[in-house]
């Protein structure tokens, strides 16, 4: 190899560290060292830089680099690598700098293009400025440029999560006028925002227009209908559709299962719920920490504690670790079925696991462990540790 073009690379290699891990005077040192030793910085080592200042929030710094490259006869970076820069930070909340990318990209005679505007539009949505977002969607087609399925997707997703839900259906209706033909990504955006409104009339006629138009159903759309009808009170309804799904071939997922699992036990069909539970792994799927929460609570609530305990050892054996939610939940349904001693023994699976309690726990073991606690003589069994234990003991 070349001895400059090796030295040209290991300066990248440095410099792109650098950046990556923040240290951006370190990257600047590096950077005047390298010139000042007659070795020239090419594309990469400008785009490091540039990437580096933006993601950590000197924007004046990182469009100097810019002009600086370009001055030098240099192309600026291409288009998406400022995307790359504006998807990471619309993630992370910065919309506002995302948006002072826009600007730069203009500056440089860059042209932005739908996909510019369309993480711009996804940034407001996620902090939930829909009339920046909306305003964005405007500006889009001042540029000359055409909202795609995309747009209008991401858009709409916007309005149903902040419970927006008829001006998402506008812009639905928006999208067909233009001629558009809906995708399998819109439809869900817009059953999922139906069904988080409470409309499930409404969804459910959606749904129907879905599959009779011809657009393919994936199992993301059978996640959200079977979800949404359960969250509605219509769990006999969602079960029914599983059925026929079932009869059908169709490949369900895990989160499906659970959702299933959930349902039959809200309707009092418990021998169905185990039995689904039971042939997870025969389906190909390993259940996840979601799945033991719900047989766990369920199992609690029929009052097969000692079951529940088999299914938490299973769990613990075949690599799920249970999160705070579910031991908490745990200790709770404990606490209310009077099992004090096994309580006691989850809440020392939470300190193991260096996990907090919960306020609800906290608030329920105080009244439980009061002088005025129907479990008064057991304080004793609360680690000394806790400072509720204390407050329950001098409650009268």
């Amino acid at each position: 190899m070349d001895p400059t073009a090796r030295i040209e690379g290991q300066y990248s290699t440095v410099i792109h560290t650098f950046c990556k891990k923040g240290r951006l005077d370190d990257a600047v040192i590096k950077f005047n060292q390298m010139i000042d030793t007659g070795v020239r910085p090419d594309t990469a080592v400008y785009s490091s830089l540039i990437q580096g200042f933006y993601t950590h929030g000197d924007l004046v710094k990182a469009k100097e680099y810019v002009t600086e490259m370009m001055k030098k006869g240099m192309l600026p970076p291409d288009i998406k690598f400022f995307h790359s820069i504006m998807q990471n930070l619309c993630t992370e909340g910065r919309v506002i700098e995302a948006r002072d990318v826009l600007g730069l990209i203009a500056h440089i005679g860059m042209r932005p293009d739908v996909c510019t505007f369309n993480i711009l539009i996804g940034g407001y949505c996620l902090v939930g400025k829909m009339e920046d977002a909306s305003k964005i969607f405007d500006d889009m087609m001042s540029y000359g440029l055409e909202p795609s399925n995309i747009t209008y997707g991401i858009l709409i997703n916007g309005y149903c999560k902040n419970r927006r839900i008829d001006d998402g259906l506008i812009l639905f209706k928006e999208m067909l006028h233009k001629g558009l033909k809906p995708t399998t990504f819109n439809y869900n955006v817009i059953l999922d925002g139906l069904f988080l409104a409470g409309r499930t009339v409404a969804a459910k006629e959606k749904f129907d227009e879905m599959v009779e138009s011809g657009v393919s159903v994936c199992i993301g759309t059978y996640s959200t209908v079977l979800g949404g009808l359960c969250r509605n009170n219509c769990s006999g309804e969602a079960i029914t559709l599983f059925q026929k799904l079932s009869t059908m071939d169709v490949k369900f997922n895990i989160i499906i299962v659970n959702i299933m699992i959930d349902a039959f036990y809200k309707v009092q069909r418990n021998q169905e719920a185990k039995d689904l539970f039971a042939a997870v792994s025969a389906n190909g799927l390993v259940a996840n920490v979601f799945t033991y929460t719900i047989m766990m609570k369920n199992l609690i609530k029929e009052g097969s504690v000692g079951e529940a305990d088999d299914l938490f050892l299973s769990m613990e054996k075949s690599c799920c670790t249970a999160d705070s939610y579910m031991l908490n939940l745990i200790v709770r349904m404990l606490l209310g079925k009077g099992e004090i001693v096994k309580a006691g023994n989850y809440i020392s699976k939470i300190d193991a696991k260096s996990y907090s309690l919960e306020a609800k726990t906290v608030s329920l073991l105080i009244s439980l462990f009061s002088g005025k606690g129907k479990y008064r003589e057991h304080i004793g069994l609360l680690h000394t540790k806790y400072p509720f234990r204390e407050e329950a003991a001098t409650v009268v």
